[in-house]
């Protein structure tokens, strides 16, 4: 066996079929995508070059910004209020002594749906007339509180995020939990005899610890949620007004509604473009704190 790992060719056997499907369907198609985006094509007829005319386009278009202003609000919404909760949630799970492997498994449960199957599920929770939210308000003698939740320009953006927080939270518990369990026991029981107990030891201890998990889902967080498409596609389909219109749904709208593949492909580069900014400004700064810290 150790011969075999010695010889180079051992490695490019094993490099060669990642490194291909790496650029047969990454590299490939964001150079396809890349290549059009300066172009005007019905997705028909001979593409016709037309320089940076579609992100001139982008730039100037209100709706466009409206979506990425959508897509930013589900970026702050995952950092400052999913992810707290996740990581409070996960804390409180991992101290469960009976039943650990139910409650895992319940919070779990939601991310193993298709996303279509969640936001159907959601719909019918949100329906106006038997709908899960308006009959608990009713119960409560709220009424006047009832409302068209995805049919309202107020509310139909806020009850996706919602959802889609339902949907994913659970796994990114899970994450965190086996971070959790992979800490020394010896570090958690030296903080409990020095008088750490509860959230402070939770704060000074075990968060530190499992810092570097809790950066990965920040992430996907981030990453996640600049790629949103699906679920806003099936539930509002980017309405009422295109309050709810995010730049997944917008490229897609220009690409088989409006057959304008050139623009959707520019889209479609931005977004690429303002996801890896993102991640690499969310890079640097935890790169700097951990270094501050």
């Amino acid at each position: 066996m150790n011969r075999v790992l010695r010889n180079p060719r051992a490695y490019v056997l094993f490099v060669v079929p990642a490194l291909a499907l790496y650029i047969i369907f990454y590299l490939a198609p964001l150079f396809s995508s890349l290549r059009y985006s300066v172009t005007s094509w019905n997705g028909i007829n001979e593409a016709t070059f037309n320089g940076i005319d579609n992100f001139v386009r982008a730039f100037d278009d209100p709706k466009f910004w409206i979506a990425l202003k959508n897509n930013l609000y589900f970026v702050l919404f995952s950092l400052f209020v999913q992810i707290p909760i996740i990581i409070s949630l996960a804390l409180l799970v991992s101290g469960v002594k009976r039943g650990l492997n139910f409650y895992k498994v319940a919070v779990f449960l939601p991310s193993i749906l298709s996303t279509a199957a969640v936001a159907i599920i959601w719909q019918f929770v949100y329906q106006p007339d038997a709908g899960l939210f308006n009959q608990i308000l009713h119960s409560l003698n709220l009424d006047s509180l009832k409302t068209v939740w995805l049919g309202n320009e107020h509310t139909a953006f806020w009850a996706i995020i919602l959802t889609n927080a339902w949907q994913w939270t659970g796994f990114y518990i899970v994450l965190l939990l086996a971070a959790i369990f992979a800490v020394p026991k010896k570090i958690l029981e030296a903080a409990t005899i020095d008088g750490a107990a509860g959230l402070r030891k939770a704060w000074l201890i075990t968060i530190p610890l499992i810092r570097p998990v809790i950066v990965v889902i920040m992430l996907l967080s981030i990453t996640g949620a600049m790629k949103a498409l699906d679920i806003v596609l099936i539930m509002t389909n980017g309405g009422p007004f295109g309050t709810t219109e995010v730049m997944g749904t917008y490229m897609y709208k220009q690409a088989y509604r409006g057959a304008d593949f050139g623009y959707a492909n520019t889209i479609a580069i931005l977004i690429f473009f303002f996801t890896a900014l993102l991640s690499l400004i969310f890079h640097l700064i935890s790169r700097q704190t951990k270094e501050e810290m």
